[in-house]
């Protein structure tokens, strides 16, 4: 490996999860030291941030494949299908991310992470939270962890795309597939996961996603699997990210939550995400 061109500065950003990192300029070529302190950074926080970034698409493409492959996102209409632009207009009434949710978990291997970056922003407002799901396990009591030691939790993505998603798409600025070309996916996850990188136990049950527990019915399902999702972000779990023009962030999927704050309406906002392929939830 070869040394760091520039010393990367980490600044937690709270005491449960995210990090900001100085230094970097992910414009240009990173060195393989580079790129596993950054990695490194993201097992170790859960979401990192960057600031007083500029690239553009294909640069963005570049970054992300030092990570892993590109996942195409399969409801979010995009001209491109490696990149994603959300963006929010005004007199959009709903948003793309406005429940607390894992990034399309209803696919068998789920997104390990996803590059999100600034590229128009309102100056206040509309800022992202992040839940660290290894501190939401953690804290459940021995008694609980034994109950969801074995269950599998049902993510279908019938919420957020197809006719149940119609009226939401059709108000705001970034559509999902709504119309005869969407077919449900549903797949049968963990509800507690293991993270492949680090070993460690995190929860993993979502608002937009998970309907069920396997061999349940959704309505007895219902309690425990809304107390799950809600436990999940309890404030002592999460991170507050505020966003300006240039900023990026870096969110591990596979341990974290996060929503978008929708509490800016006059002003426009443009973010171009891409996803970094993964692996099945065990």
């Amino acid at each position: 490996m070869s040394a760091l061109a520039d010393p990367i500065t980490v600044n937690p950003t709270s005491g449960a999860l995210g990090a900001e990192l100085h230094g970097p300029d992910l414009s240009r070529d990173m060195s393989d030291a580079e790129v596993g302190a950054i990695r490194q950074a993201l097992l170790d926080y859960g979401v990192i941030f960057f600031r007083d970034q500029a690239f553009d698409t294909e640069t963005h493409k570049r970054i992300a494949r030092r990570f892993g492959d590109i996942f195409n996102h399969p409801f979010l209409i995009s001209d491109d299908p490696d990149v994603v632009t959300i963006v929010r207009n005004p007199g959009d009434t709903r948003i793309v991310g406005e429940d607390w949710h894992s990034d399309t978990a209803m696919v068998t291997e789920p997104p390990m992470g996803a590059i999100l970056i600034a590229l128009e922003v309102p100056d206040y407002g509309g800022d992202t939270l992040f839940a660290n799901q290894y501190l939401a396990y953690d804290a459940l009591s021995d008694g609980m962890k034994a109950m969801l030691a074995d269950l599998k939790a049902i993510n279908s993505d019938r919420m957020v795309a197809g006719p149940a998603a119609a009226e939401s798409s059709a108000n705001r600025s970034t559509k999902s597939r709504t119309g005869p070309d969407w077919i449900e996916t549903k797949t049968a996850h963990p509800v507690v996961r293991t993270h492949p990188e680090t070993g460690r136990k995190c929860l993993y049950v979502n608002h937009s996603y998970t309907v069920g527990f396997e061999g349940m019915t959704e309505e007895e399902s219902k309690p425990l699997l809304e107390w799950l999702m809600n436990w999940g972000h309890r404030p002592e779990f999460t991170c507050r990210f505020r966003w300006r023009k240039g900023s990026v962030a870096f969110w591990d999927n596979r341990c974290t939550k996060h929503i978008a704050v929708d509490d800016v309406h006059n002003a426009r906002r443009v973010m171009r995400r891409i996803q970094v392929s993964g692996d099945r939830p065990y």
